[in-house]
C-alpha cells in the first residue's frame, strides 16, 4: 500500500527583478521551474531515496511532501489526503501528525536558546499531549544520556545534535520522515553511526523514509526505491541493485561512473562533462541532451515520457532493456 502517492508534480518559483527594475531594464518576468512533472509512490515501511545534482529539485520535492511548499501544479497524496487542497481540517490534521522531516544541518535546525529537552517534546506540546519523560526515554533510543536533556544544543557535537533532531522527529510517533541530505554536514564515520541508527529506528517503529541525498553510496546502503533526478524531472527510477548494475539513463551511468569506488584503485574515470542547464531557461526536449553522449535530434525536440523497461522506470527515447 502506497503511503505517498505523487502525480504530476511542479513548482516554479517567480524569480523576478522588482516592478521598477524590470520597467527601466524592460525585462520580462522570469521564472524558475524546479520541479516538472514529477510522479512516484512510496509504499508503507519503506524507505524512497532521491539523487541528482545540486539544484535538481530533490529539497524542494522534500518540503512539497511536508507540506512546506505548495506545488504549482499537479498532487502530492499522504495517506490519501491532499494537504493543498483538503478542506477537512480534521483530516489535514491528523495527516500532518504523521510527518516529520530531519534537516540537513543539526545544529541551524534546533534553536541555540532552548534546551533539549524543550527541543524534543516541542511537536508533542504544540498538540496539548503529555511529554513526561518523553525527552529523557528517546535520547535513550537514540544513543544518548537521559541527563543531555538539561542541556542546550551548542554543547554537543555535530553526530550527537542529528541524533537530537532525530528523537525530536520521533517524539510525535510519526509515519513518514523526510530526511533531507540528513548526514552530509557530518563526518565520515558519524555517518555511519547515525545512518545505522536511522535504519534501526526504521525497523522498531515501522517508519518510512523519503531520502534525500547527493551520496549514491548513502542512497544505495538504506533504499528500497531509488528517483533520480536531473533538472527538476524524474529521469530514473529502479530498486538499488536494478539501477547499479544496469543503469538504463545515460545521466544515471554518468553519476555512477563519477563517484568513488572501494575497489576502483586506479581506474581512469571520464570526468562528468558539462554544467547542469539555467531552471530559467531550460532546453528543449530531453533536458540532459546538451550534456548526453548518445543524444539525437530526437531528443533535442521531444521530451521522453516515463516507461518501463524491465524493473526500471526511465524517461529515455533511447534506453534499451
Amino acid at each position: 500500500m502506497s503511503l505517498i502517492s505523487v502525480k504530476n508534480l511542479s513548482r516554479v518559483f517567480d524569480v523576478s527583478k522588482p516592478w521598477l527594475n524590470r520597467m527601466i531594464e524592460r525585462r520580462e518576468k522570469a521564472f524558475l521551474t524546479a520541479v516538472s512533472d514529477v510522479d512516484f509512490d512510496v509504499a508503507e515501511r519503506t524507505t524512497y531515496g532521491l539523487v541528482g545534482e545540486s539544484g535538481s529539485g530533490k529539497s524542494t520535492i522534500g518540503r512539497m511532501l511536508v507540506g512546506l511548499l505548495t506545488p504549482s501544479n499537479g498532487t502530492v497524496e499522504i495517506e490519501g489526503v491532499n494537504l493543498a487542497t483538503e478542506t477537512d481540517a480534521a483530516k489535514v490534521d491528523a495527516v500532518r501528525s504523521d510527518i516529520q522531516m530531519i534537516f540537513q544541518d543539526p545544529y541551524a535546525s534546533l534553536n541555540p536558546r532552548w534546551r533539549v529537552r524543550d527541543i524534543i517534546v516541542e511537536p508533542v506540546v504544540a498538540r496539548g499531549g503529555d511529554a513526561t519523560g518523553l525527552a529523557e526515554k528517546l535520547l535513550e533510543q537514540v544513543g544518548l544520556s537521559p541527563l543531555d536533556a538539561g542541556k542546550f544544543p551548542h554543547e554537543f557535537s555535530g553526530g550527537q545534535r542529528q541524533r537530537i533532531c532525530i528523537a525530536r522527529a520521533l517524539s510525535s510517533e510519526p509515519k513518514l520522515i523526510v530526511c533531507d541530505e540528513p548526514t552530509s554536514a557530518l563526518d565520515v564515520s558519524v555517518q555511519a553511526q547515525v545512518l545505522n541508527l536511522m535504519s534501526d529506528l526504521k525497523d522498531n517503529f515501522g517508519l518510512t523514509y523519503v531520502l534525500i541525498s547527493h551520496d549514491l553510496t548513502v542512497v544505495r546502503h538504506m533504499s528500497d526505491q531509488i528517483g533520480v533526478l536531473y533538472l527538476g524531472r524524474l529521469v530514473e527510477e529502479a530498486a538499488p541493485d536494478a539501477l547499479f548494475t544496469d543503469a538504463k539513463h545515460p545521466y544515471t551511468q554518468m553519476l555512477l561512473e563519477a563517484a568513488p569506488q572501494m575497489d576502483g584503485f586506479g581506474r581512469e574515470a571520464a570526468l562528468p562533462e558539462g554544467e547542469i542547464p539555467d531552471p530559467i531557461n531550460p532546453p528543449p526536449g530531453c533536458a540532459f541532451h546538451p550534456r548526453c553522449p548518445i543524444a539525437t535530434d530526437r531528443c533535442k525536440k521531444e521530451r521522453p515520457e516515463m516507461r518501463q523497461l524491465g524493473e526500471t522506470r526511465v524517461a529515455c527515447h533511447l534506453a534499451q532493456v
